[in-house]
């Protein structure tokens, strides 16, 4: 009993007892947290083990910066670390809820381009335990005010500080050597962030992330015309043909590209109570007239929507961490698909997005893409009851681009962006036309209702282009740009979907959005081709008709009988017809069963393919960290230039409300069409 009594009396009224006391809440509170926070998957005795341990190097190192300091201002400078180093647990908790992933240098830097309504967001997944992450930095300053905790003023020997960070150097070079030796490559190959956190630690992580961040910078300003020569010899090796049977059955003919958000393709067919979620989708998704992907895939990083549009507008893959349109869309260049149309098929180029045109740092990147025109936010008449979440409700949007899109000349290109089936999936009562589902997990029940609104939406517009004939010469194209239920919902998405369970494996499959094309006369079906939105680009190209000869492309035409059918994820994963990798493990696509034991010939074959990904991944990052296309581009192809490109309101529109013989405006004898469209929006109601 003396010996704890003094022990007790050790840790309360010394300087190294407080730093003790300080370490061990902030170990331990780290290890909790990644347990119950964070879904790391830590299998097997070691990596167990390095989940436990990674917390404590980082603790030591940081917080015994605060022991080479005096009297009470290393108590203080202590606690400072301490509670900075909760506030970043804090926020990864709150990140990692909404986006499966852990914030990085690259989201903070750019975080002003990702900003719009998260005040909203945050304060809608914020649970009352995440301030647990809080909790002993509050306790421990209680503790010291109310001097249960007594100041020690006697300065540590510098010799004896010293020690205590070369010990953190030293736990942290074990730990690293054991996690290669688990995981061998773990710092050097494309793995998913959760690797290195379970592996290393949150704080390493963010170490590393910087690093890499540096790396990228230094790599831009290091890269020259020669490092092309690799990305070119792999392309050439592994270019596919496109379909001769499709090529050009759309040529000449308008493109509307309709961006689905967070829209998975479980809820195509998918009931609700006996009620469609998406009946007018549905009836598109299975009309002869329409070329539907039943394993097409989205690829997204932590750039999410920005990704999906990386790649479907240059057919490269967004970046391993961070935002590609955020951190280079305004300085690279590009040889994206608006470009490529304008130039060579004289399309009129345009983005409707009811939402801040900050956001992902679209008013910088669509520049730099070669887009004419972009109609954000600003563009529209905006009301409280009009907006929610991340921009306009669809229907208003829908209703109110109408005299934007009549205007547009003649064949168009034109990309609408919809964002009320975006998380955290809430519509008002008024626009309610569904129940929710009742899997008791908030995040998840809503998202049949944002998805069904939508859905009518996307109904009104359908009727508009029917009515106005503008439906007769254009080809409509609809993608998901990523999923709606994280990973991080395993239980309610298991309910969902009526299984029993649901593991990563079902998780990957979940990872599934539509893509359809659809058009009048436009020989149709459902494709069971596997493909990912790495391939939009030269698909739709191949419809068209229109040369993208030597461009600098990662993806292969889907209908191409030649398609290598390899879903590459941005993380490393992949999946195949016959095989899938979902964080290490090998499944069978089919049966959904863990490949445990692979004899020689296939686990070659395995490895292989995860070469392929990680080769063409790496690859793709060349191509954008070095800003490689800068030195290079097509004989035909004219760079494109930013400054051409003003989106200023005032100045675009007196441009697109110029008479244009070609626009439907004019054919419709310069009378608008505005009549034509008809919404039962509650907020227009007179």
């Amino acid at each position: 009993m003396t010996r704890i009594k003094s022990f007790l009396q050790w840790l309360t009224e010394t300087k190294l007892g407080f730093f003790i006391i300080v370490l061990v809440a902030f170990w331990l509170k780290t290890y909790a947290i990644y347990l119950t926070k964070f879904n790391l998957g830590a299998v097997g005795s070691m990596q167990n083990f390095l989940l436990l341990l990674n917390p404590l190097p980082a603790g030591v190192l940081l917080l015994g910066i605060g022991l080479f300091f005096k009297g009470r201002k290393s108590y203080w400078i202590i606690i400072a670390i301490d509670l900075v180093l909760s506030l970043w647990l804090f926020a990864n908790i709150l990140y990692y809820r909404e986006f499966s992933n852990f914030l990085s240098l690259s989201i903070i830097k750019t975080s002003g381009s990702t900003a719009d309504n998260l005040g909203k967001s945050i304060v809608g997944i914020t649970h009352a335990t995440d301030f647990l992450a809080l909790l002993d930095v509050a306790v421990i300053v209680a503790l010291l005010c109310s001097k249960l905790i007594k100041y020690d003023l006697r300065p540590l020997k510098f010799k004896f500080n010293v020690l205590v960070e070369a010990l953190a150097v030293l736990m942290i070079g074990l730990n690293l050597l054991m996690a290669q030796k688990d995981r061998s490559g773990l710092l050097t190959r494309t793995f998913d962030n959760n690797y290195i956190v379970k592996y290393l630690g949150m704080n390493e992580y963010a170490v590393y992330d910087g690093f890499k961040t540096a790396q990228t910078s230094a790599q831009m300003a290091k890269a020259n015309v020669s490092d092309l020569g690799s990305v070119q010899k792999y392309l050439k090796a592994n270019y596919v043909k496109p379909n001769p049977q499709y090529t050009g059955v759309a040529k000449g003919k308008n493109v509307l590209v309709i961006h689905l958000e967070s829209f998975q393709q479980f809820l195509i067919g998918y009931k609700w109570k006996g009620k469609a979620v998406t009946p007018n989708l549905n009836k598109l998704y299975h009309a002869k007239d329409t070329l539907s992907f039943a394993n097409f895939y989205n690829q997204v990083g932590q750039g999410k929507t920005s990704d999906a549009e990386m790649m479907l507008e240059n057919s490269l893959y967004g970046l391993q961490s961070g935002s590609a349109m955020s951190s280079y869309g305004t300085s690279n260049t590009f040889e994206s698909a608006p470009a490529i149309l304008n130039q060579q098929g004289g399309y009129t180029t345009a983005v409707m997005h009811g939402g801040a045109g900050s956001f992902w740092n679209r008013n910088n990147a669509y520049k730099q893409f070669g887009y004419q025109y972009f109609m954000p936010l600003s563009y529209y008449q905006n009301k409280p009851k009009y907006y929610i979440g991340y921009g306009l409700k669809d229907k208003i949007f829908f209703n109110q681009s109408i005299k934007y899109i009549e205007r547009l000349p003649q064949p168009f290109y034109l990309k609408m962006i919809t964002v009320t089936n975006h998380y955290p999936y809430e519509i008002d009562k008024k626009n309610q036309s569904i129940n929710k589902t009742d899997t008791e997990d908030e995040t998840v029940d809503g998202y049949v209702q944002t998805a069904h609104y939508l859905d009518q939406a996307i109904g009104e517009l359908m009727q508009w282009l029917k009515k106005t004939g503008l439906d007769k010469n254009t080809l409509i194209m609809m993608y998901g740009d990523h999923y709606g239920i994280s990973g991080n919902h395993h239980k309610a998405s298991a309910q969902l979907l009526n299984q029993d369970e649901f593991t990563d494996f079902d998780n990957l499959k979940f990872q599934r959005v539509p893509l359809m094309f659809h058009m009048k006369g436009l020989k149709g079906g459902i494709k069971k081709t596997y493909g990912g939105e790495i391939d939009v680009l030269p698909t739709l190209l191949n419809l068209l008709g229109i040369n993208d000869k030597g461009t600098i492309q990662f993806g292969h035409d889907l209908l191409s009988k030649g398609a290598p059918q390899i879903v590459a994820q941005r993380n490393g994963d992949f999946i195949t017809p016959q095989y899938a990798k979902v964080s290490g493990t090998y499944y069978d696509t089919k049966t959904g069963t863990e490949i445990a034991k692979p004899d020689k010939k296939l686990k070659m074959q395995l490895v292989a393919i995860s070469n392929k990904v990680t080769t063409q991944l790496s690859l793709s990052d060349r191509v954008i960290d070095g800003n490689l296309l800068r030195f290079y581009k097509p004989k035909w192809f004219k760079k494109v230039k930013a400054s051409d490109y003003d989106y200023n309101k005032d100045k675009a529109l007196k441009k697109l409300f110029s008479a244009n013989k070609t626009s439907l405006w004019y054919h419709n004898h310069q009378k608008t069409t505005q009549k034509e469209f008809k919404t039962d929006a509650p907020e227009l109601e007179k």
